[in-house]
């Protein structure tokens, strides 16, 4: 799915939850009791700078990024700058946490929880970084690798944007970036950890199952 398409189908989304927490009827009547939405995707190649990022994390020009047929996109997320691409499992839960029942740093909690439960279903052991959003391997070693990023924008409880988890992913585009603005700290996918392809529609179903238990919330189709 291109970015700029999914960004507007994102932003609606957020736009009608907004309006249904402000009491308006016809948002209401669309939204009825669903606490939100679960849009997982691949993207073309794009690379995305979130509003707090550098610009000096961008390795390339932006003439050159189309010359390899990617786009660039500044995003009202939080984080520095990442890659999507295919291969990769881009998820955007615009929820309202105030219905799940839980903050915010919580909510990041149980995105990057449901991403390293996923990677111990394939042997991988993964965890957290202090200070660093995600989700890494090895991350208290020189060789620490972020095997998912993970970056949202909330507004009065009500989130978008959400987490890249890298499955199949080319890692030769994370070249062009800093990625998340490190530059001592490198990158994985499954398909590296474990030195092979890996069934994408096993994986979603897997992070789908993952964020249901971790957020409490039943998801469907």
């Amino acid at each position: 799915m291109g970015y700029s398409e999914c960004w507007d189908l994102q932003r609606s989304l957020f736009d009608r939850m907004l309006a249904a927490k402000a009491g308006d009827e016809k948002a209401l009547s669309e939204i009825e009791h669903e606490a939100g939405w679960l849009l997982l995707v691949e993207h073309n190649p794009v690379y995305t700078l979130g509003k707090s990022g550098k610009d000096e994390n961008m390795l390339v020009s932006e003439a050159y990024l189309r010359s390899i047929g990617a786009e660039f996109f500044h995003i009202d997320r939080g984080g520095d700058v990442t890659y999507h691409g295919p291969g990769q499992i881009v998820g955007y839960p615009i929820l309202d946490l105030e219905q799940v029942g839980i903050g915010l740093r919580d909510y990041i909690n149980a995105l990057e929880e449901a991403v390293i439960c996923v990677c111990r279903e394939w042997g991988i052991e993964a965890g957290r970084i202090a200070g660093a959003s995600g989700v890494w391997l090895e991350g208290d070693t020189p060789r620490a690798r972020k095997i998912c990023a993970i970056g949202v924008r909330s507004s009065r409880f009500v989130t978008m944007h959400g987490f890249a988890l890298n499955v199949n992913t080319d890692l030769r585009y994370f070249s062009h970036i800093n990625p998340c603005g490190f530059v001592d700290r490198g990158v994985t996918s499954i398909e590296r950890e474990v030195g092979h392809e890996v069934d994408m529609e096993l994986v979603k179903s897997q992070v789908v199952k993952q964020l249901s238990e971790k957020l409490n919330v039943k998801i469907y189709k």
